[in-house]
């Protein structure tokens, strides 16, 4: 059974390490103490660190399980959103130590936050991954490494009405975390490498259409009207990987029972 390591065992990490369990041996990073010795105490090999996003007086110590790793699944912030480019810099030097010189098949979780807030439909080529400060550098470090630009994440408790909601009239960009895990999946099958995707579902839906059907209200407007704001397209995904999503639809996310 494939050995597959996830630094960052949050809300994403802890649903992908549920979904693939059954299929690979999983080990994990969190940032707890107390976190770490409960997964451990479930049979989840983890590991408890962190990535500061200051230099460091000595160099940041190696994972002691890289080496038995066949997979990585890095799902830590690395845009310039959650820091300055100086600090992004040392975060991922330290991922960098951490991780030393992998050679696995390797997957980080970016975001479709790096296009701009414009009407407009994005693919990749809009924006290469060259002008993303964090995806270039872990690029630049791991040429091997998948960069998945991850819509807005629901799933379980994560639903639109669950938020406060500015320009209801624009398009929703979500992804649900059952789907990320399916990708992942399927990339991992195939043994893909060195690949760019947009995950996003590929209906996108005003918000306000989300919010009419998770409070069972009924939506006025035709599907195509009055939609607007920027939407992310998975169609090179959809293309290069034959990927069918299990859940297309961000109007019916709330529909899917929670784990």
């Amino acid at each position: 059974m494939k050995k597959t390591g996830i630094i960052g065992y949050g809300w994403l990490g802890a649903r992908i390490a549920n979904a693939l369990s059954g299929k690979y041996t999983i080990y994990a990073t969190t940032t707890s103490q107390e976190k770490a010795a409960e997964l451990n105490a479930k049979g989840i090999n983890t590991t408890c660190a962190g990535f500061p996003d200051y230099q460091l007086t000595e160099t940041y110590p190696q994972w002691n399980e890289i080496k038995k790793l066949d997979i990585l699944i890095i799902t830590i912030p690395v845009s310039e959103k959650s820091c300055c480019v100086s600090s992004l810099y040392n975060r991922i030097q330290h991922l960098s130590s951490f991780i030393g010189d992998f050679k696995g098949q390797m997957f980080l979780m970016s975001s479709t936050g790096v296009y701009p807030d414009i009407s407009k439909e994005f693919t990749e080529e809009d924006v290469p991954l060259e002008k993303v400060s964090g995806e270039r550098m872990i690029k630049n470090r791991y040429p091997q490494a998948n960069i998945l630009r991850l819509g807005g994440l629901m799933g379980d408790n994560r639903l639109l009405k669950n938020y406060n909601v500015s320009n209801p009239d624009f398009a929703v960009n979500h992804i649900h975390y059952a789907d990320i895990a399916g990708i992942l999946f399927k990339m991992i099958e195939d043994g893909t490498e060195n690949c760019l995707y947009n995950v996003t579902a590929p209906m996108h839906p005003a918000k306000f259409q989300v919010l009419d059907a998770q409070k069972n209200r009924v939506t006025e407007v035709e599907e195509e009207t009055g939609i607007k704001g920027k939407i992310v397209l998975s169609s090179k995904l959809v293309s290069e990987l034959e990927y069918i999503f299990q859940y297309p639809d961000p109007r019916k996310f709330h529909e899917i029972p929670q784990e």
